[in-house]
């Protein structure tokens, strides 16, 4: 049974082949295994912890292909749910020069969005020890509402909760309701990432005094990341900046995602103890955001265990 369950969207990227070019310009595009909480769960699984996954793709040549992605990397998708009426979503997405970003979502709507308050099977959520979520699933219905369902059984259970809002504002109405969903989901949350701009937009405080805020709504801990920079963490025990890692960045989709997975690869290995939680956790995690940079596509480049500690051996000795 899973140690960690990640729940929320699960998608195909279509990540194109040139950095430096505008979407309608690109000559093509390279199909990758996409959604945040999916690409947590897959890094999980190349690091070796036992994962399941929560969501609902279409049950079409897209949605075989992400369960098969899920499954290469050791994911148990038992409640990966496939749906005859809605297809899977599909992301495209450019790359600057730098290797960041602009999407361009086609799910109106798409499969994962339609994942049901039925379709959460409480048995299943009591065997982890941690649930990770996002944001993205508390946009619409019913996909909202089963989100809520299984944050209720995992607090109920006594599980650990994760958070990573993944800030898409143009999935939102507007910011104003994209601010009442995020803050939702920190009520639920012990865990919590956010990036600099996500931060700055939900409190408006740069670290340390943002974070901090945070934490004091009752959470564990929180890390704030800052790209290849690094990241910054409190928990009630301490706080302090962490350096990132300088790699040849080929794509960034995914590195808060792997970032994700190293944290709670080293929470379930320190024992949920989070009076040992500090540079040990945030100098691995930051290695496996700065290696998932090196491929492009999320799932493609996520570290294996091996690889992670390989990197860090000859970085830090």
């Amino acid at each position: 049974m899973p140690e960690i369950i990640a729940l929320g969207e699960i998608l195909i990227d279509f990540v194109s082949l040139r950095k430096g070019f505008p979407l309608w310009r690109a000559p093509g595009f390279l199909k990758a295994a996409g959604g945040a909480p999916a690409n947590v769960a897959a890094g999980l699984g190349k690091l070796g912890v036992k994962v399941g996954f929560i969501g609902k793709v279409g049950d079409d040549p897209f949605g075989l292909f992400l369960k098969k992605t899920l499954e290469n990397c050791a994911v148990d998708t038992r409640f990966l749910m496939a749906s005859s009426q809605y297809r899977t979503t599909l992301a495209f997405v450019s790359l600057t020069e730098k290797g960041e970003r602009d999407f361009v979502f086609f799910r109106h709507p798409g499969a994962d969005m339609m994942l049901t308050p039925e379709e959460i099977d409480e048995d299943y959520i009591k065997t982890a020890q941690i649930l990770h979520f996002g944001s993205i699933s508390l946009i619409n219905e019913p996909y909202r509402s089963a989100t809520l369902r299984a944050l209720e059984i995992a607090r109920e259970n006594g599980l650990l909760i994760s958070y990573d809002p993944n800030l898409r504002l143009s999935l939102w109405e507007n910011a104003e309701k994209a601010r009442e969903g995020i803050n939702l989901g920190l009520k639920y949350a012990h865990i919590v990432k956010l990036s600099e701009e996500e931060l700055d937009f939900l409190i408006g405080k740069p670290p340390p005094q943002g974070c901090e805020e945070i934490l004091r709504g009752g959470k564990k801990m929180v890390a704030i990341t800052f790209g290849e920079k690094g990241c910054y963490y409190c928990t009630r025990e301490g706080s302090g900046y962490i350096e990132g890692f300088k790699v040849n960045v080929v794509d960034t989709t995914g590195a808060g995602d792997g970032f994700v997975a190293g944290m709670l690869y080293k929470v379930l290995e320190l024992g949920d103890d989070f009076t040992k939680m500090g540079e040990e956790v945030f100098h691995f995690a930051n290695a496996v955001g700065a290696l998932t940079c090196e491929k492009r596509g999320a799932i493609r480049g996520l570290p294996t265990l091996r690889q992670v500690r390989r990197f860090l051996k000859k970085r830090c000795g």
